[in-house]
């Protein structure tokens, strides 16, 4: 059935109406659309145009020939760019109510912090090897070197150690020096003054020097004096002794009978070593004290010995318990002629029995 001309045409108004509403809703979505993108745009365009702005000003400046100081610092670098750029608000700290630190007190009078002008330290005045110190400082009396002795050696508490220190003669040590070491250098002698001053000097040794000479009163008042220790030097006679000395070792130098003192060692009541090996003696020190304990005299050049040497020939009832260690070994002596020698000793001496 065919519509009338009244309904085609109110069908047709309809379908009119209805495509230009599409269209109205079309154009205003798009219109909506550009007006949101547009000022994306321009922000990107700022973000992009910046950075060329800023190669561009540093490429216009001549940087190898530029002064930069703190007046010239905002030509090169705007810093009003970085603040754009980032944002550093969610970084700012939160201060809390009771964490600000305390306030300082304020410092009384002002200080000054130019540096105040020093004395430049001065050294101690140098003596010559012949003139007499005045009297030892904190760390000792002036060496040869220009040095306190204390600097030279090691002092510990009333023991003074010079131990290869290349010292070529005695030091001036301190008053209270007890124990003396000085082995391992180049001493050739000792003077009458070395000790001199030295009233509680209990040990000295010397070992290892070169020392060929000894004044006859460089220990000969030592009234302390217990051990004396002089081996591998190159004396060639021995100095007077004090009664106080329990221990001589002159082992390994070039002493001679003739250079023993007769009766040299009668008063010595304290001493019980007696060392005197690898030297040139003829013949073996006599009298001996009673108390010795321990003779070593290997090495030397004894050829013969006297019935009384040891012990006393008119008493036959004497016993010498002490002397139990005698050494006679690498001498040209033959122990087996002298048999009534010994007979007082508790053990026979070392050496060749043949």
């Amino acid at each position: 059935m065919e519509k009338s001309w009244w309904e085609r045409s109110t069908w047709k108004s309809e379908h009119k109406c209805g495509m230009q509403s599409v269209a109205l809703l079309g154009v205003t979505t798009l219109a909506l659309v550009l007006a949101l993108a547009a000022p994306l745009k321009e922000e990107g365009k700022k973000k992009e145009e910046k950075p060329r702005a800023d190669i561009a000003t540093n490429d216009n400046l001549d940087l190898p020939n530029y002064d930069l100081s703190l007046d010239s610092y905002g030509e090169i670098i705007d810093l009003s760019l970085y603040e754009e750029l980032y944002d550093y608000s969610d970084l700012a700290p939160k201060i809390e109510v009771g964490t600000l630190a305390p306030p300082t007190k304020r410092l009384e009078g002002v200080v000054s912090t130019r540096a105040m002008p020093t004395e430049a330290p001065r050294r101690p005045p140098l003596t010559s090897p012949t003139t007499k110190p005045f009297g030892p400082g904190l760390l000792g009396s002036i060496t040869k070197q220009g040095l306190p002795t204390c600097l030279v050696c090691v002092c510990l508490g009333t023991s003074v150690y010079c131990d290869d220190a290349e010292l070529e003669q005695i030091p001036p040590l301190p008053l209270e020096t007890t124990y003396l070491y000085a082995r391992f250098n180049r001493i050739s002698r000792i003077r009458a003054s070395d000790f001199a001053r030295l009233k509680k000097l209990k040990r000295i040794d010397l070992t290892s020097n070169f020392i060929s000479w000894v004044d006859e009163a460089s220990f000969w008042w030592l009234s302390t004096l217990q051990e004396l220790i002089l081996a591998e030097n190159r004396l060639t006679a021995l100095p007077a002794l004090p009664g106080s000395i329990v221990r001589l070792d002159a082992r390994r130098n070039r002493i001679r009978s003739s250079g023993v003192r007769p009766e040299a060692f009668r008063e010595l009541k304290k001493l019980q070593f007696l060392h005197l090996s690898d030297n040139k003696l003829d013949y073996i020190p006599v009298p001996l004290p009673e108390g010795l304990r321990s003779l070593h005299l290997q090495n030397n050049n004894i050829r013969t010995m006297h019935k009384d040497t040891f012990c006393d020939s008119q008493d036959h009832g004497h016993i010498r318990w002490a002397l139990e260690d005698i050494r006679l070994d690498r001498n040209p002596i033959n122990l087996s002629l002298f048999p009534d020698a010994y007979f007082c000793l508790p053990r026979l001496p070392t050496g060749h029995f043949y």
